[in-house]
């Protein structure tokens, strides 16, 4: 039996998501409570961008197990990319948010800075998961793609099991 390393790494991508969640959302209170002004746009995308996550992994673990009509491979790879994107962006704004603060000491900062360096291994973690969606879409590489595109018959791609859609 082959490791199923997608479902190693959609368990890494969901336990993360929760960290940064939890983080985020620590100080986004902090802000709430102790101070005057609002949280920062960058701390509330990190709360947006990890329940995203979490509900395109429920989408692509469940769907093509319960519902495979429901399932489609280039739902998939939107998903994957989508994610990649709003973890680089989130990250990246929260690092530059916090590196252009004048002050940033205590448990608050120390938590915004641990939800960007756990949003940064999610990317990582995203990225991994779309380099290996793009690599079963495509099938034979570009000529796999265009084939694909044609309407060629499915048994002309290599599909992942795990990603194969189920007719």
């Amino acid at each position: 039996m082959e490791f199923p390393l997608v479902l190693a790494l959609r368990a890494f991508q969901g336990i993360f998501a929760i960290i940064i969640i939890g983080l985020s959302a620590y100080v986004v209170h902090w802000y709430n409570v102790d101070t005057l002004t609002s949280p920062p746009a960058q701390v509330n995308f990190l709360i947006f961008v990890p329940l995203f996550s979490l509900i395109s992994i429920a989408y692509m673990e469940a769907t093509p197990r319960f519902m495979p009509k429901f399932s489609h491979p280039w739902a998939v790879l939107a998903l994957e990319v989508t994610n990649v994107i709003f973890y680089f962006a989130g990250f990246v704004a929260l690092a530059v948010f916090l590196d252009n603060l004048l002050f940033c000491r205590g448990a608050v900062c120390g938590s915004a800075r641990a939800s960007a360096v756990f949003a940064a291994f999610n990317f990582a973690l995203w990225g991994a998961t779309a380099g290996l969606a793009i690599k079963n879409a495509l099938g034979g590489g570009l000529t796999g793609l265009f084939a694909g595109l044609r309407g060629a018959k499915s048994g002309t791609q290599k599909q992942n099991p795990q990603m194969k859609e189920v007719v």
